[in-house]
């Protein structure tokens, strides 16, 4: 099977490709316009291998897009491919539509040229907004995001979705919980929260830290792609998640205690608009369907999690590097004036 990968240098795009070529019967065929969170690090390993190809390319450039599908000829399409940082979608909305929304059109129409044989549109829990306990969100949901980069994937879930009304084309939507584990760029929770824990410096967490959250292994979402991809439904929304809900003041305790930290490093920092509090959702169709359930234990995943990133010290200053920044990083008083003069706008 040859399958067109977007977004395969990012942090679970490199996961999946990874993984994907650790069965003799795929071919992968990565596409990554290599932004900030795109890094071919990530892909060392396999970047001579005779079954990977790599083609720098945007998707939001249609025609560059055709050339690749024309050369390829995949019989699949998993598009990881994605502006994923709340906070950058807050302060700057206008990449996270171009890229979730126009870049996703883009994809579809190449594949309605082709009429490849299965499309995975990757989404999040974000989708669903916040839900009181405990309520926990299964595919036929409402959707209530909060957020430019959480309505933005829902607007591509629905748009993929109405290519499979519309035009038959074979498009499965997952949307999976909090990911977490080797080779995530230092600015979700649990990497930032790591990286400075080596460093001595202050870790920021919003408002008071009981935002709860479901954490999902990376490896343990990569596998139910691959397992979606042979035995997944067309037309269908797959939740995946990793069945851990912790507030993150408590992931960052964790840390802390992990790392041998003292918990007066936690900084308390003036929450972001629109913060949901929390994000639950039901997994039961996917392992009712296929028979997945996530392995990995999360207290382990993140003892592992953080020994990789003690043992990678390289990765760390490369992505941090060039156009590394932040808004935790730098000028904290800067970014904290912004939000507050966002949230009473």
């Amino acid at each position: 099977m040859r399958i067109i990968v977007t977004g395969g240098a990012g942090f679970i795009g490199s996961c999946f490709v990874r993984l994907a070529l650790q069965d003799g019967a795929l071919e992968i065929a990565n596409i990554d316009k290599l932004t900030y969170a795109g890094n071919l690090e990530n892909l060392v390993s396999v970047s001579d291998h005779p079954r990977y190809r790599f083609f720098k390319t945007d998707i939001c450039d249609l025609e560059g897009l055709r050339r690749v599908f024309d050369e390829v000829k995949p019989d699949a399409v998993v598009h990881f491919a994605a502006e994923s940082h709340v906070d950058r979608s807050i302060f700057s909305p206008q990449p996270v539509f171009e890229t979730n929304l126009r870049g996703t059109f883009n994809l579809l129409e190449a594949m309605r040229a082709q009429r490849v044989a299965r499309f995975i549109h990757i989404s999040t829990d974000e989708v669903y907004g916040s839900l009181d306990a405990p309520l926990e969100a299964e595919e036929q949901f409402p959707l209530q995001p909060s957020s430019p980069y959480s309505a933005g994937k829902a607007g591509s879930d629905l748009l993929a979705l109405s290519y499979h009304k519309t035009y038959k084309l074979p498009v499965i939507v997952t949307r999976a919980s909090n990911n977490y584990g080797p080779y995530q760029f230092p600015e979700k929770l649990i990497p930032l929260m790591i990286t400075h824990a080596f460093e001595d410096q202050p870790l920021p967490v919003y408002g008071d830290g009981m935002q709860i959250r479901d954490w999902l292994y990376v490896e343990d979402h990569c596998r139910a792609i691959l397992t979606l991809l042979q035995k997944g439904r067309d037309g269908e929304i797959y939740n995946i998640g990793g069945n851990r809900s912790l507030p993150n003041k408590t992931v960052v305790e964790q840390i802390l205690a992990i790392t041998g930290k003292p918990s007066s490093l936690i900084e308390y920092v003036t929450d972001r608009p629109g913060h949901d509090r929390r994000y639950a959702l039901s997994s039961e169709k996917l392992s009712r369907e296929t028979g997945w359930k996530p392995l990995m234990d999360f207290e382990q995943g993140l003892r592992a999690t953080v020994d990789w990133y003690r043992s990678n010290p390289d990765w760390i200053a490369h992505v941090r590097s060039g156009e590394y920044q932040t808004y935790h990083d730098k000028n904290y008083a800067n970014r904290n004036r912004e939000l507050r003069e966002i949230s009473r706008s």
